[in-house]
């Protein structure tokens, strides 16, 4: 679900040709602004995350965006709505370790400490945030 919710969000932030390419790799439909994946998303985090469940299942989104880069507010907006997903604004370009260790220490926080990913971001990495020259994010 993770990599869905994550990929999904990426696709909300692209328009024109990288729309499309995603649209059609994801199998998803970006008609009507992509509501229909997004809406999706947003019912089952809230069905997941209902405080009467029978059950634990813990789920947590955040984006991680370069600070020096300018997201649509709309963007981070439909993120928080739809996959209760906040930006956090890191510096990626000047202090790539220290954000390794911001995001990793976040997820074992979120996951209490279970699966923290090994997350290694180098000066490739940086540039990931711009899918294409047509991108909205």
């Amino acid at each position: 679900m993770s990599i869905s919710s994550a990929l999904s969000m990426v696709f909300m932030g692209a328009k024109g040709n990288t729309a499309a390419q995603m649209a059609q790799t994801l199998s998803l439909s970006k008609s009507s602004g992509g509501g229909d994946v997004h809406q999706g998303f947003q019912s089952l985090l809230t069905e997941i995350n209902r405080t009467d469940a029978r059950y634990l299942l813990r789920t947590a989104n955040r984006l991680f965006g370069e600070k020096s880069y300018d997201f649509l507010s709309s963007f981070k907006d439909s993120c928080r709505k739809f996959y209760q997903a906040e930006m956090e604004e890191l510096d990626f370009i000047n202090a790539t370790e220290e954000s390794r260790e911001h995001i990793n220490t976040w997820v074992a926080e979120k996951t209490e400490g279970e699966n923290t990913p090994l997350l290694y971001l180098n000066s490739s990495l940086v540039g990931l945030t711009v899918l294409s020259q047509d991108h909205q994010m």
